[in-house]
């Protein structure tokens, strides 16, 4: 089977076990999102969703974050760790936003991996979730899937992201990423693959391999 074959197989099933592909960070704008990806690095959305309340609740945009004093937010984002890094890619993430872009979060890849400590996994999600546009995010569960599917070989995002691009339809490549990141918590695990309960496991080579 060929791979093209695979990954629209892939998005089909995926499509009917979460019919809902969101993004499990809460956010109301592209910088609250923004933020809050760069805040999950090392971290888990459900910790960095306990931490940004409070912390737009203070600093809600650019301009604000740009001029917050960097040991406020380190306090309010200790928890979410390497937290003294992130404090700072915080507040230049914001006086950048603010001098270069008018305040508003820019919508190209190139623009965004422009700001401090963003890559392009977050500029990615940013460009699908808010701007609508084709993306592709490398979270590592997607990376996962993608390679015991035998669509990749390679644990490079980038590689991976190019890979995927020119198999993915543009129009599902985004909503594919989120519902990647489910499967890969409930099914495709890093820990165990729970083939005899896949729904990929009909044209999985992994699977198809152990019979």
């Amino acid at each position: 089977m060929k791979k093209q074959e695979i990954t629209l197989l892939a998005v089909e099933a995926l499509e009917k076990l979460y019919p809902d592909a969101i993004c499990s960070l809460s956010y109301t704008d592209a910088f609250q999102l923004l933020i809050a990806t760069r805040l999950s690095a090392q971290c888990t959305d459900a910790r960095v969703n306990m931490v940004t309340p409070a912390l737009f609740a203070e600093f809600p945009n650019a301009l604000s974050m740009g001029n917050a004093p960097l040991e406020r937010v380190e306090e309010l984002i200790k928890t979410c760790g390497l937290y003294k890094t992130k404090a700072r890619d915080l507040i230049e993430i914001g006086k950048k936003i603010t001098t270069d872009f008018g305040g508003r979060v820019p919508d190209t890849i190139e623009e965004l991996t422009s700001l401090s400590g963003v890559g392009r996994k977050t500029a990615n999600l940013v460009l699908g979730d808010v701007y609508g546009k084709p993306a592709v995010v490398t979270d590592t569960h997607f990376i996962r899937l993608c390679n015991r599917l035998g669509l990749v070989n390679t644990t490079e995002p980038k590689k991976v992201e190019d890979a995927m691009r020119k198999l993915l339809p543009p129009d599902k490549s985004n909503d594919f990423c989120h519902r990647a990141v489910l499967f890969g918590r409930d099914i495709c695990t890093a820990r165990k693959a729970y083939c005899e309960r896949c729904p990929l496991a009909e044209f999985c080579p992994k699977n198809i391999q152990k019979k």
